[in-house]
């Protein structure tokens, strides 16, 4: 189509030239004293065209003449860039390859090209930039070389590279990798360190919210760590599964780590609700407190959620769930029997009446029953328990508990039973 419109417009000139030349009688007199000169309109309409033509191309032989150095400054400029950025994606995929000493060396070369360019008249616009990125390839190698004193070198030119107006990026991505080292090193302290100059913003990025997580962990700052955690399971950082694993371990690290009740009772307000819920925190927030001495109401109320959860959803914990938290309450018992005259009583009842086939269930209630000295029904309960109980710790419990009611009552022969029962277990 361009091509057509090119001939259309081409024939249209022609036309009109003939037109206007085959028909022009005009003429030009030049007076010269004592010449005179009489030319044709159409030959001056020519020598005007063609001078203008050959003035226009003499000027842009000028130009090309005189622009000679400059695109010879130009190659010589791109040639050294292609060579740096050879360089450089040289350096990033050795460095990949797992060549080290190969992608230090070619790191520093593209350092020393970007030094040499940047004494030069020839400058580039980038070439800050390129020297941190050249000088933390550099760094990266020397990490995985072991070569501390080089990696500190090439940080601290990146550093200092990125501090030149760079832009925030390249000194954030500097510190980032320097806290990366300092995990890699097992030293946590320094890398907490580097984290808490990276400001708010960058700091609650993903990737600092990972090794912030790694560094607490790393240096038992339970509660950071826990923080955290939280952080990163709200910006969907992490799973569901992941999450809810991670906050479970962190959660049994603080109550575990309490050394009297003040201080375990503080670790516990310090866990959000859904944290306390879960059964394996609460437990071992239970039995924490009434190892050192707390009040068995308390440790009640912590278990309060999960007994609750177990009955809301049969079968919803797990098989070994359940039983440590039959263990939790009947420690709790065991200290307080007052306890077991209040509402547990009432709850523990309910519990075994709408699940008569959970043999966990059973053995409470059982173990309830003989507290309360109501041995008929005690002894049917651990009786009936002991028939679908795969614990091995509940069931000698179970034939302990009826050993001692069977000695309370005088019965030596089933007390004996009983006894040899519970070793077998």
């Amino acid at each position: 189509m361009r091509v057509s419109l090119w001939l259309l417009a081409l024939f249209a000139a022609a036309v009109a030239a003939a037109l206007f030349a085959g028909s022009n009688p005009g003429s030009v007199t030049v007076f010269w004293p004592p010449y005179r000169i009489d030319l044709s309109l159409n030959l001056v309409l020519l020598l005007v065209l063609s001078g203008f033509l050959l003035l226009h191309l003499a000027l842009r032989a000028l130009s090309v003449l005189f622009s000679i150095p400059r695109e010879a400054r130009l190659w010589r400029q791109r040639q050294r860039e292609r060579s740096m950025q050879a360089s450089l994606l040289d350096a990033y995929a050795q460095l990949v390859a797992g060549r080290f000493v190969r992608a230090k060396k070619a790191a520093e070369a593209v350092v020393e090209q970007v030094s040499h360019l940047a004494n030069g008249d020839d400058k580039l616009a980038y070439a800050g930039q390129l020297h941190s990125v050249a000088h933390l390839l550099a760094a990266e190698s020397a990490h995985a070389l072991q070569d501390r004193t080089g990696r500190e070198l090439h940080y601290r030119a990146a550093l200092e590279k990125a501090a030149r107006g760079l832009g925030p990026e390249s000194g954030e991505g500097a510190r980032l990798r320097a806290a990366r080292w300092a995990l890699d090193d097992h030293d946590a302290a320094l890398a907490l360190q580097i984290l808490d100059d990276l400001g708010q913003g960058p700091g609650r990025r993903t990737l600092a919210l990972r090794m912030r997580l790694k560094a607490a962990r790393m240096a038992g700052r339970t509660i950071m760590a826990l923080e955290t955690a939280r952080l990163l399971a709200k910006h969907h950082a992490l799973s569901q599964t992941a999450a809810r694993g991670v906050l479970r371990g962190l959660g049994l690290e603080l109550v575990q780590g309490a050394h009297d009740p003040a201080q375990l009772t503080q670790a516990w307000s310090r866990l959000e609700p859904a944290e306390r819920a879960m059964p394996e925190v609460a437990v071992a927030a239970a039995q924490r407190l009434l190892a050192l001495g707390g009040e068995s109401t308390t440790s009640q109320l912590w278990l309060l959620p999960v007994w609750d959860q177990m009955l809301a959803q049969p079968g919803g914990l797990g098989s070994q769930q359940g039983v440590d938290l039959v263990r939790a309450l009947e420690a709790g018992f065991a200290k307080d029997p007052h306890a077991l005259k209040g509402a547990w009583l009432l709850r523990i009842e309910s519990a075994q009446l709408s699940q008569p086939g959970d043999a966990v269930l059973q053995y409470l209630a059982g173990v309830t029953c003989m507290r309360l000295q109501l041995w008929g029904k005690a002894r049917q309960l651990l009786q009936q328990s002991l028939v679908r109980l795969q614990d091995a710790g509940l069931r000698r419990d179970a034939w302990s508990q009826l050993a001692e009611m069977a000695s309370q009552q005088g019965d030596t022969e089933a007390a004996t039973a009983a006894w040899r029962s519970a070793a077998q277990a």
